[in-house]
């Protein structure tokens, strides 16, 4: 296999992706150019919905084609678009043969929350000091406990006894309802507005033999003891009222997708409802929980 890289400016990235995979590209993948140097921005996005952005001021698109005839002829025709103005072909080079089964596998290890509580891909064994497992595979859907936002609530989990009721707001995957039932909750609501969310939820509790219930936001009706959400900075502010009033009296707020820089916007939201601070910080992500 070849692949063919490209320098394209933010506006070109999406017409010239559609472009290669008209032109039998086997996958395109759009990096920052400017990663790992000053000029690096990040693009943050709520997980389950598109992208904020199709690129960055200087992407990089690589894609990867079945023989080199094919990604040079590529390049060829691109550079004869009028889309193409402000792009560059950087050039193709040989992809080696590998087991890309193996080797994505190899890149992705059992993640510990706890001494005894872990994330295990389903192709690795289980850690013989975990006591507690949650079988999920990386990139199934938002949430695979890779994330510091997702270490740090079932850290919060493991760490604090499971009430009856539990709310997981925008459950991506699934995992801290998982966790929450796995820790002994009785009743788990797993909601998020992606349906696509939702089945990938019941799946892996299924897959965990966790009881839970998934759907819709429309689903959560009542209070709760716990109400978890780990999603971002934006949305939290703006959901402030509505899982404010799902917190029943002596229940807990649990809130993670948030910057260190980001703080002092969730207090002031949540300050109508709760004190809400901070109670555990990881890689420049904040966990905030309030209690009721």
């Amino acid at each position: 296999m070849f692949e063919l890289r490209l320098m394209c400016p933010e506006q070109r990235v999406e017409a010239v992706s559609e472009a290669l995979d008209a032109l039998d590209a086997l996958s395109v993948s759009v990096e920052d150019a400017d990663a790992q140097t000053d000029a690096e921005v990040a693009l943050f996005g709520e997980p389950g919905m598109p992208a904020p952005k199709e690129g960055w001021q200087r992407s990089r698109l690589t894609a990867l084609f079945a023989d080199e005839v094919t990604a040079a002829q590529a390049g060829q025709l691109l550079q004869a678009q009028d889309f193409f103005e402000g792009c560059t072909v950087l050039g193709t080079t040989a992809v080696p043969d590998q087991d890309w089964v193996r080797l994505t596998q190899s890149q992705f290890a059992p993640v510990e929350i706890t001494p005894t509580f872990w994330i295990v891909p389903t192709w690795h064994a289980r850690p013989e000091a975990a006591q507690r497992v949650i079988r999920l595979d990386p990139g199934l859907a938002f949430g695979t406990g890779t994330h510091p936002t997702t270490r740090m609530c079932l850290r919060w989990i493991a760490n604090h006894p499971m009430p009856e009721r539990v709310l997981d707001y925008g459950c991506g995957s699934g995992i801290l309802a998982i966790a929450a039932a796995k820790f002994g909750a009785k009743q788990v609501l797993a909601v998020d507005i992606d349906a696509a969310a939702v089945e990938s939820t019941e799946r892996n509790a299924t897959a965990n033999a966790a009881l839970l219930t998934a759907g819709l936001p429309e689903r959560a009706q009542g209070q709760y003891q716990l109400v978890l959400a780990n999603i971002l900075a934006s949305p939290l502010k703006v959901l402030a009222p509505l899982l404010s009033a799902h917190v029943g009296v002596g229940g807990h707020l649990v809130l993670a997708g948030i910057l260190e820089r980001q703080v002092d916007e969730l207090v002031q939201a949540y300050a109508p409802y709760c004190r809400l601070g901070v109670s555990d910080s990881q890689e420049g992500w904040v966990l905030m929980t309030a209690t009721w």
